[in-house]
């Protein structure tokens, strides 16, 4: 008989049984459950378990603290219930169903823009490095930046600025990567739509605030445009509104997207 299966029982009781529990892992410290029912989870009963430090919900998740001996106390608690084990990211997916809608909302921004954390504090680094060498005036009474009297570190700026500017010139098609990565749906795609927001052909807003003359905007504009260009004009703004969110929806639903 394992260390903790008294304790695992009786968490297992308090739970509201194995019939209560669509998917269990652990973490460092705790017990993490996917429930079918939340209410049914006797909170007060649980606490009272001498293994048991504490319990809290989160993302959808009713975790419950164990401490260093998790590990153990998981193996008893799957020996004792007969439930099988799931990985992290598979309890992760079944705690959705706990989530309301601004949860859920929340869990997919966290998805899509955590794995650009890196990319986002790599610049953030070389470009204040950056600001350092060629924007502090220490040197010769104060006058002068260190890019200023330093070949070398002046080459070492236009370099840092080469990646600096990179990754956040370019992080439009990482957000396009990750968002596609979530929904399923083909990466490729993602990037390639990426590439075309930070396009050079796009109309950008210096070119906006350069122009020599104001044009005629709105509904007058339209109405102005030549009858025999109106049908194209009207067929390409179509296809420009329409096509990408069929093809979205299309994708979505071939990969069983929610």
């Amino acid at each position: 008989m394992g260390r903790y299966q008294q304790d695992a029982k009786e968490l297992l009781a308090a739970v509201g049984g194995k019939e209560n529990i669509a998917a269990v892992s652990h973490c460092v410290t705790r017990m993490r459950f996917v429930l079918n029912d939340p209410a049914k989870a006797d909170v007060p009963r649980i606490e009272k378990i001498k293994s048991a430090k504490g319990t809290f919900t989160q993302a959808g998740q009713f975790q419950v603290i164990i401490g260093n001996t998790v590990s153990d106390f998981y193996n008893d608690f799957v020996a004792v219930s007969g439930i099988e084990g799931v990985s992290k990211d598979a309890v992760k997916s079944a705690a959705k169903q706990n989530q309301n809608p601004a949860q859920k909302v929340m869990s997919a921004l966290a998805e899509i823009f955590a794995p650009l954390i890196p990319i986002m504090i790599t610049g953030g680094l070389i470009l204040g490095f950056r600001n350092c060498i060629d924007s502090m005036y220490l040197l010769e009474n104060g006058t002068k930046t260190l890019v200023q009297v330093s070949q070398f570190w002046s080459g070492v700026d236009s370099f840092l600025w080469l990646i600096g500017e990179a990754i956040f010139h370019m992080l439009p098609v990482c957000i396009c990567w990750s968002v596609t990565k979530k929904m399923g749906t083909t990466q490729s795609l993602g990037i390639v739509l990426g590439l075309t927001l930070v396009s050079g052909q796009l109309l950008n807003a210096y070119s906006v605030a350069t122009a020599n003359s104001v044009g005629v905007g709105g509904l007058p504009g339209i109405l102005s445009i030549q009858p025999a260009s109106m049908l194209s004009f009207a067929l390409c703004m179509a296809i420009a509104m329409v096509v990408p969110f069929v093809l979205t929806v299309a994708m979505g639903k071939k990969k069983g997207v929610q």
